[in-house]
Parts: structure tokens; C-alpha cells; sequence
């Protein structure tokens, strides 16, 4: 048998490309066919063309440039200092999936520098201090279950979630005026499931789904990786804009993503007037409303929300989390939907992790059964208050005059509007300098645009700590400006010369 034809094809295709660039047949500079017009003429899949120039790559004899196509390089390797490529090696840029490169996906790496030293203040983490995690109460009920229950705790869950976790979370909701049954609520692996759940049962890929044009970026991903045409609704201080909801283009969308009572990143909450219209838009329209309520009891100055979505029609989908107001280590949140999309989301869910920790589930209806979960989210709300109003007599003293923002009623999120001539994203990097991390609005845009502000947490430090974060914000804050104010005078004083 002929030795060349044991060879994989993607290896005679190097082997024959080799050889013509070393005979001279294809001189430096020589741009190679493209690879699907390749695959085509040797009726051959794509990725095998893609393996072999990925190995010519790899060994030196071809470059390739996206958008121009592939090239002979300019230098060769000498033949005698040339060792064959791995055979091994598998195309893995035409392999994974377009969902996979979607742009949001990739923002956060594209903002992510070195970690900072330990003294850096973090006002960007989006959980509860180490102080206010409840390690303690959290083992006594791991304890009991495994006492009480032993091997029971440590197989799989029922597909919905147990129910007396169920039962437990229908009690909590009403008092917070959230109507719901046992057999609504499916509990999930955090609130992200439920959102991904959602995608899944939902969009098909190219389908529009609906967000606030700012919104958690953690759902924006989602919804890209679903495959999702993310479209984003213009929105004020008191939500989305009604009146552009009424474009012909918005009733083609599949859902409408929202969080009325604390929205990531602004910390903003809809009045009930608007949740009212919105909900008839809903019905008017036939796209279902997603309320995510992961700031549930976070009232930090005692006044409870409006009415929740749910609470004024039984076809919004709620979704809920322990990991704000709790643990969020637990992974357990929950939602509230129609009956129609529960009989699909339960096998979907299964499908995806044969169910959320039944062991963590037990421990949660231990904690909560206990008054654990009351007297814990009175002493965190407290806490919280203190730290958001550190960090609002730091802003008041020292924040320049031409940033705006409101103190937040509940949550633990404040949002900073800066002018227009002042980049988020060197005033985030100014920051990193200053020793503080906060958060561009740019991660939380549905079109990827540079949201002109950013976000503050006050729940991941202490409360001196926050402070401390607050005067260092002010001051790269002043340092950006004091920076365009040179910028100005510069461009002002080349006009002049030109004049």
C-alpha cells in the first residue's frame, strides 16, 4: 500500500503545500485558496482544509490574516530545522460554536486587568461581605440534616425541588405580595438557571428578546449564548419607555427580561403606574414578562416595593434567589411561571443537571423553618443601610459636581451618571490606579455602547472599607477630569494656531 495514502487527508494536503512552496510553485507572498472554495474543489469537509493551514500556521510557511485570507510567509523555516507537525492537534476555531464568540460574552475579559494589591477597595462585587455570611447557623442546619436524615440528604432532588422547600418559598413570597402555589415554583441552581431555563424553552436562534437598554449583564449573556437577537428598550429613571414598546417590531419578541424593584446596574425601581401599563402592553402585545426579583427584602429604608409584576398577572415568569440576601454559595433560587411553560421547563432542567442539591435544599428549609432567615436579613439590612449611607456622605462632600446620582431606597447597587464628556472606562482604569474596583456601564449595555456611568456596590466591604473605596473613586474621578480639562485647553489652543 502506498504510504502517502495511509496519511490523514488534512496531512497530503501539508505535505503537497510543502511542497510547491518549496519548489518555488507558490512564492512568499502567494495567497492560498479559501479554505471552503478548497473543500469544495477536493470534495473534502472545510474543517479538514482548516486543520491543514492550521498546521502550516503552526510550522511557520503560511500566515493568515481574518478578512484578507491566507499567505505564504515571507520567511520560511529551513528544512532541516523543521519538525513535523503534531498529528493530534484538532481545528478548533471552525469547530466551536458562533454563540460561543458572541460579543457580550467577551467584555468582561476585555475590561479585565492583573489583579490589585490587597489593599484594593472592591465596590464591583456583587456579594455579601465574609462578616455577613451566616457560616454558623448555615453548619448547625447541615448538621441537622445529616443527623436526621443521613444518606437521604445526599441523593438526587425531585425534578421540581422539594417541597417543603417549595412550600416554604410560596409562604415568603405572600409576604412580600407575590401570589404563587407549590406546584408554580420550580426551584433551580441560582437565579442564573431560571434565566437560562428560560432561553432555552423560549428562543430559537435569531428569535428578539427584549431587555431594558441597561440591564444585569448576566442575562445579556445568556440570551447571546442562546442564540438571541438581544434588542434593547430605551428606558428613564421610572423603566422602559412605553411608548417605544409599541413599535410594530417589539410584539415579534419572544419575552421581555426586566427587574422592576432594584434594576442592575441602577438600582432604580418602577412605580406602580408603570408596571400597571406594562402589564396590559404584556397581555396587548402576547410577549411574557420576566421579573427578576433578586433584591427581594432589601428594603433598606422600609417602604416595600410596588406591587410585583406577578402579583398583577399570573403570566409573568418571577424569578427569585437566595444568593443576595442570604448565601451565595447555596446556588438555590426558584421561579414562578404559567403552568403551560412548567410542564417544559421540569424536563428541560433535569436534562441539564438531574437537579439542584438536595443536601443544600434541606439545610435551606432548616435555616428558614428556624427564623434563621428573618432575624439574618434584619441585622444585613441594618448593615446595608450604614454602608450606603457612608458611601452617600462620601459622594455629597467629594463626588465633582457634574457626576449625578440618587441615593438608592432598597438593594445594594448606586449608579453614577457621568457627563458626556467623561469615558467610563478611563475613569474605571483611573480607579484601578487609585486602588478601587468599580464597573463600566458598557457590561451592562444591550447593544455594547459605552453607558455613560457606573455602578458601585456597597455590600462586598465593611463599612470604613466603603469609605475609604468612595474618597479613592472621587479622586480618579477628579484626576479624568482634571485630564480632559488639559485635553480642552490643548485642542482649544491647536485650533488657534490653525486659525
Amino acid at each position: 500500500m502506498d504510504p502517502a495514502r495511509t496519511e490523514p487527508l488534512y496531512r497530503q494536503i501539508f505535505d503537497q503545500v510543502v511542497g510547491r512552496i518549496q519548489s518555488g510553485a507558490f512564492p512568499p507572498g502567494f495567497r492560498l485558496p479559501a479554505s471552503r472554495t478548497l473543500a469544495e474543489d477536493l470534495h473534502t469537509h472545510r474543517n479538514t482544509i482548516v486543520r491543514a493551514f492550521e498546521e502550516l500556521a503552526d510550522a511557520g510557511f503560511v500566515v493568515s490574516t481574518v478578512g484578507r485570507g491566507t499567505f505564504v510567509a515571507d520567511e520560511l523555516p529551513s528544512i532541516g530545522a523543521f519538525d513535523p507537525p503534531s498529528r493530534t492537534k484538532l481545528p478548533w476555531s471552525s469547530l466551536v460554536s458562533r454563540t460561543s464568540g458572541a460579543e457580550p460574552l467577551g467584555r468582561l475579559d476585555r475590561l479585565s486587568r492583573p489583579p490589585l494589591g490587597k489593599d484594593a477597595v472592591n465596590l464591583s462585587r456583587m456579594q455579601p461581605s465574609d462578616d455577613l455570611l451566616p457560616h454558623e447557623l448555615l453548619r448547625r442546619c447541615l448538621d441537622h440534616v445529616l443527623q436526621t436524615r443521613g444518606g437521604g440528604a445526599l441523593g438526587y432532588a425531585p425534578r421540581e425541588g422539594l417541597l417543603r422547600l417549595r412550600m416554604l418559598i410560596v409562604e415568603e413570597l405572600a409576604r412580600i405580595g407575590v401570589p404563587a402555589r407549590a406546584e408554580d415554583v420550580l426551584i433551580t441552581t441560582g437565579s442564573q438557571q431560571a434565566l437560562d431555563l428560560i432561553a432555552r424553552s423560549l428562543i430559537d436562534p435569531g428569535d428578539a428578546m427584549l431587555v431594558e437598554e441597561s440591564t444585569y449583564n448576566g442575562a445579556i449573556n445568556l440570551l447571546a449564548a442562546a442564540g438571541a437577537k438581544v434588542v434593547g428598550v430605551p428606558s428613564d429613571e421610572e423603566g422602559p419607555d412605553l411608548a417605544a414598546l409599541e413599535h410594530p417590531a417589539r410584539s415579534d419578541a419572544k419575552g421581555f427580561y426586566l427587574m422592576p424593584n432594584c434594576g442592575n446596574p441602577t438600582g432604580s425601581c418602577m412605580p406602580a403606574a408603570r408596571r400597571e401599563r406594562l402589564v396590559a402592553w404584556s397581555h396587548r402585545a402576547g410577549v411574557p414578562l420576566i421579573e427578576d426579583d433578586y433584591g427581594a427584602d432589601l428594603n433598606l429604608d422600609g417602604d416595600s416595593p410596588p406591587p410585583a409584576l406577578r402579583a398583577l398577572s399570573s403570566d409573568v415568569i418571577y424569578v427569585g434567589t437566595f444568593s443576595k440576601k442570604l448565601i451565595p454559595a447555596l446556588r438555590v433560587g426558584f421561579m414562578v411561571c404559567p403552568e403551560a411553560l412548567q410542564s417544559r421547563l421540569v424536563p428541560l432542567k433535569h436534562a441539564m443537571d438531574l437537579g439542584t442539591s438536595v443536601l443544600l435544599q434541606y439545610a435551606l428549609c432548616e435555616f428558614i423553618s428556624r427564623g434563621y432567615l428573618t432575624a439574618h436579613l434584619r441585622r444585613t439590612v441594618v448593615e446595608y443601610r450604614r454602608r450606603r449611607d457612608a458611601l452617600v456622605e462620601v459622594l455629597d462632600r467629594h463626588l465633582l459636581d457634574a457626576v449625578s446620582w440618587k441615593p438608592p431606597a432598597r438593594g445594594v447597587l448606586l449608579w453614577l451618571t457621568l457627563p458626556e464628556w467623561m469615558d467610563p472606562v478611563k475613569v474605571h482604569r483611573q480607579c484601578e490606579i487609585e486602588g478601587v474596583l468599580v464597573t463600566p456601564g458598557v457590561l451592562y449595555s444591550a447593544t455594547g455602547l459605552n453607558r455613560r456611568g457606573l455602578r458601585l456596590t456597597y455590600c462586598a466591604e465593611p463599612l470604613d472599607r466603603v469609605a475609604e473605596g468612595a474618597l479613592r473613586l472621587c479622586r480618579a474621578i477628579d484626576r479624568v477630569a482634571e485630564g480632559s480639562d488639559r485635553n480642552d485647553r490643548v485642542a482649544v489652543a491647536r485650533a488657534v494656531e490653525v486659525i
